[in-house]
């Protein structure tokens, strides 16, 4: 079965669990960026307007443009094609089903939530004009919360394939990077690291590496002048797409000096106290779980410790992309919205992500896969528990 199969197989009981009676997909030219949902409801490309209706009694309806490729199959079992305008075709669809809820794919703080482009919100709503279900449009963010997020079991296969992957690489990194390389060079051995292994990065500039308490954190670029030192701490953010599904991780290493055996003092405490972080996250990251407070235990620990917060969420979901949407494991920052209110459920997978600056030294940040079970989380990637030395 394909994923787009198996995902509305579950989507009925998804609407009703809702209240919703439809949910309605609105599309045209999705090589030019259209609806991130449309990898997860057809797989292809459209051209044409088209419009995916899911039923929540069962029933999925496509009304596609008569050369745009859509075949009726488990995925879409209707499917009816039009030439000259979808407006007739979709009215009498809809008038058919005579749902006094529609879902439409918008909303104010999650991206992949939001596919439906304001031009075409306004084209489907002059198509509804004389019809009683103008009013009755509202955002499928909730929907699509538990629609993408619900990872499927061939999804997982896929996540799990691209963390496996992405290990494989920081491997030669642990055992191949050394004192003396630039963030540059680091960079362009992880890609070609990716070349080899047939799988692209999973984002741009990926991967992200630190080195140093002069380098640039977060998602810039790589340093030419900027080299792997002793006595500073380095860093990676690396991911791959596997089969179209994505992975996230983050390492770091401390450079020794010469002679030097052991993490020094305020190193070894930095790492503890992430360490410690994550943990807490991940003791308490379980469905129903609103995401805010799995994030507040996090952040205690790094403030207690008299760390300065990190400026992010402490995990997000992971999937078709590197940031999924959804429910997001963050603080209640406006700028966040009602994603950090949103609880979290069962089949899910989050990052869990932090770091702390260490004076003198650089950055020193974790990152991991977690899959979210009926009764708690399990790690999807091999967490370290040491910090390791990199010779």
């Amino acid at each position: 079965m394909s994923i787009p199969a198996e995902k509305l197989r579950i989507t009925p009981d998804i609407l009703r669990s809702q209240g919703v009676d439809l949910w309605l997909t609105f599309v045209r030219e999705s090589s030019c960026g259209g609806d991130p949902v449309l990898s997860l409801i057809l797989g292809h490309d459209v051209t044409w307007q088209s419009c995916f209706l899911v039923a929540a009694n069962g029933e999925r309806v496509a009304i596609v443009g008569r050369h745009d490729g859509v075949r009726e199959s488990e995925v879409w079992p209707r499917v009816v094609t039009y030439v000259e305008s979808p407006r007739q075709l979709l009215t009498d669809e809809i008038s058919r089903l005579d749902p006094a809820r529609i879902a439409i794919n918008y909303s104010l703080d999650d991206t992949q939530s939001d596919g439906l482009s304001h031009g075409m919100y306004l084209r489907l709503v002059d198509y509804l004009r004389d019809t009683k279900y103008a009013d009755r449009l509202e955002s499928a963010a909730a929907i699509l919360d538990v629609f993408r997020g619900h990872k499927t079991a061939a999804e997982l296969e896929r996540m799990r394939e691209a963390i496996a992957i992405t290990n494989s690489i920081i491997d030669d990194v642990s055992h191949q990077v050394a004192p003396g390389w630039s963030e540059t060079r680091v960079y362009d051995f992880v890609r070609d690291a990716m070349k080899e292994r047939g799988v692209p990065a999973a984002w741009d500039p990926c991967p992200l590496v630190t080195s140093g308490p002069e380098s640039e954190v977060g998602h810039g670029a790589p340093s030419a002048a900027l080299t792997v030192a002793p006595g500073q701490i380095f860093h990676i953010d690396v991911g791959v797409k596997a089969r179209g599904y994505c992975s996230d991780l983050q390492r770091s290493w401390y450079v020794p000096h010469d002679g030097e055996t052991a993490l020094p003092d305020d190193v070894a405490r930095a790492f503890d106290t992430v360490r410690a972080a994550i943990d807490a996250a991940f003791s308490i990251l379980e469905p129903g779980i609103e995401g805010w407070r799995v994030d507040a235990a996090s952040r205690k620990v790094i403030t207690d410790a008299g760390y300065e917060e990190y400026a992010h969420c402490v995990g997000h979901q992971v999937g078709q992309a590197v940031h999924d949407g959804g429910t997001l494991l963050g603080p209640r920052w406006e700028r966040y919205g009602e994603t950090v209110e949103r609880t979290v459920a069962s089949q899910q997978v989050y990052t869990l992500e932090l770091g702390v600056m260490v004076e003198g030294r650089g950055y020193l940040g974790l990152e991991d896969m977690v899959l979210v079970g009926d009764d708690g989380c399990e790690w999807m990637s091999p967490t370290p528990r040491e910090l390791p030395l990199l010779r």
